[in-house]
């Protein structure tokens, strides 16, 4: 009965309803929603259940298979969560708009050929910029604009690749790519985009800290986790990958450390944790690919618990700035315990749920001998129990006491954030219900001894690092500044090399102009001395024309004629 119930057009189909409920019944609604489509998901059969001959190709709009089965289950998850926390939420729009881009993205993983994947990859952009758009200040407008250039870009990459690789091979289908024509390329730079590459990373720290409250929980768990299964999609093996997710794990360090914004914070560290899913799916293995997709279903939740908590101190406090927060735990309890918890999870404490999923790339990264990568593994590792794991709690609840007293977030809030923080913590202690829907069967533990060990003392030395650092004063100031990465070249660079270029031939453009204008009003003037006033204006008689067309006809036979050999 559900073979033919597709559960991601059931929410984004259902949720274009979204607007014409009252209030009650659309908050009920919207968390429904994705639940249903959560069990229907889970009793579909592997195999292809919708096809459909179109554009001389044959489409597959409804693939389910493990790899499909896995992310389509925390897209819902994660869906049904932030719906629940943003149940406080009346803004129809936005309802709306997480519906379609959680139903898009749900979509595109069931998909089995690059057409229909283009269709609702542009959708996922689209409607996800109203999540930003929503929070109506001017930086959200303009962080939104950037955004949504930048994602529909990678769309029309996207439409490119599969163009060129359509003729190239004959087929769409969403399989295996690799980078051996220039179709393939083209494809794999549009996943990178969406993924958010080193160097094409800057509209996830522009946008996600602009978007609303609620709307920043949502973006978190799709538009990147999607990019993470259309590379392990297409580009499982890609050796390329290894040292692309090695810098990505690395880099965001450095900045996260000086942020002072701590959801940009939060951005920063999640491309440091896409960095590990990209190595997984560089080195390809099946324990490899098992911990990417373990990984992204795991930072789905203590990611969204993170943005959730930075979420309810900005929805009480107005301010997300470490800067203007510190001593919440008073009058936030819950929020600080819940935050404590989703730091807990991202640094891989043993018992926490990124220990069981990060352990599985850093493991498949040593069984292949990748030792330099497994080495920035491990460094990338303590470097996010700095920014994340330590941090954010310690500014937003613990430091210097800012004075402010507000009341705990509210029970929509706090629900949707116990319920995730359960999640984190039984994932941790029991994760056998994940191996047991990873795409490839799991042979490793997580709990032994050495891992166990190794880990603890991971994060002990971090921790003393950075007690180290706050007691001497080397640790960066929390202070209000811009912080520029790979942004400074569109935001410094291109406009000073365009006010350059203007400088440099501005006044050759206007003197060039001046000179054909006045070339033409004289051209004017010399035809009405000669012929009258009127000789523009005049129209031709029919005899005249034909003249005109029979001259012009010769000319061109000669021409045709002096050309031949």
């Amino acid at each position: 009965m559900t073979a033919d119930i597709h559960p991601g057009l059931l929410l984004l189909l259902g949720g274009l309803a979204t607007p014409l409920l009252p209030r009650i019944a659309r908050r009920i609604y919207v968390i429904a929603l994705p639940l249903v489509g959560l069990w229907i998901a889970w009793h579909l059969d592997n195999g292809n259940h919708w096809a459909l001959a179109a554009f001389g190709f044959e489409l597959e709009l409804f693939r389910v298979d493990r790899l499909a089965t896995i992310f389509s289950t925390i897209f819902l998850i994660a869906a049904a969560l932030g719906n629940l926390y943003a149940y406080a939420d009346d803004d129809r729009l936005q309802a709306t708009a997480a519906q379609v881009y959680a139903g898009a993205a749900i979509s595109a993983t069931y998909t089995g050929d690059l057409v229909s994947l283009f269709l609702f990859w542009e959708l996922t952009a689209v409607a996800s910029v109203f999540l930003i758009w929503a929070r109506k200040t001017e930086r959200a407008y303009r962080a939104g604009l950037r955004y949504l250039v930048v994602q529909v870009g990678s769309g029309v990459l996207l439409l490119c690749g599969l163009a060129i690789r359509a003729q190239a091979t004959g087929s769409v289908a969403f399989g295996p790519i690799g980078l051996d024509g220039a179709g393939g390329v083209l494809i794999f730079l549009a996943f990178g985009i969406k993924c958010a590459f080193p160097f094409l990373h800057n509209w996830l720290q522009d946008a996600y800290p602009e978007a609303t409250v609620s709307g920043a929980v949502i973006l978190s768990a799709f538009t990147t986790k999607l990019a993470v299964y259309a590379l392990a999609r297409g580009f499982a093996g890609t050796e390329m990958l290894i040292w692309i997710g090695a810098a990505m794990a690395a880099f965001p360090i450095f900045y996260a450390v000086i942020e002072n914004d701590l959801r940009r914070v939060l951005s920063y560290s999640l491309n440091n944790q896409l960095g590990f899913m990209v190595v997984g799916i560089g080195i390809g293995t099946e324990l490899a690919l098992n911990g990417t997709a373990a990984h992204a279903f795991t930072d789905i939740l203590f990611k969204a618990l993170l943005f959730m908590s930075m979420g309810a101190v900005l929805y009480r406090t107005g301010t997300a700035n470490g800067t203007d927060l510190g001593g919440l735990y008073k009058t936030m309890p819950w929020t600080a315990g819940c935050c404590i918890v989703g730091a807990a999870s991202i640094s891989g404490f043993p018992l926490f749920s990124g220990f069981i999923s990060k352990s599985m790339i850093i493991a498949a990264a040593a069984e292949g001998h990748h030792w330099i990568v497994w080495s920035v593994l491990l460094f990338a590792s303590a470097g996010v129990f700095h920014h994340s794991g330590i941090k954010i709690p310690y500014f937003a609840f613990f430091a210097h006491d800012s004075g402010k007293r507000p009341p705990e977030a509210p029970w929509s809030m706090r629900t949707a954030m116990g319920i995730t923080a359960a999640l984190c913590i039984a994932i941790g202690i029991w994760p056998a219900p994940l191996y047991a829907i990873l795409p490839y069967p799991v042979v490793f533990d997580p709990y032994t001894t050495a891992h166990v060990v190794n880990q603890l003392q991971l994060l002990l030395f971090s921790a003393l690092a950075f007690t180290w650092l706050m007691r001497t004063g080397l640790y960066p100031p929390e202070m209000h500044a811009v912080n520029l990465d790979a942004d400074v070249i569109y935001r410094r660079f291109i406009p000073r090399l365009t006010k350059a270029f203007i400088a440099t031939f501005g006044p050759l453009d206007r003197t060039a102009r001046r000179a054909l204008v006045q070339s033409s009003q004289n051209f004017i003037v010399t035809i009405e001395r000669i012929y009258g006033p009127t000789a523009l204006g005049r129209t031709a008689s029919v005899s005249q024309m034909v003249s005109w067309i029979v001259g012009l006809l010769a000319i061109y036979l000669a021409l045709e004629f002096l050309s031949q050999p």
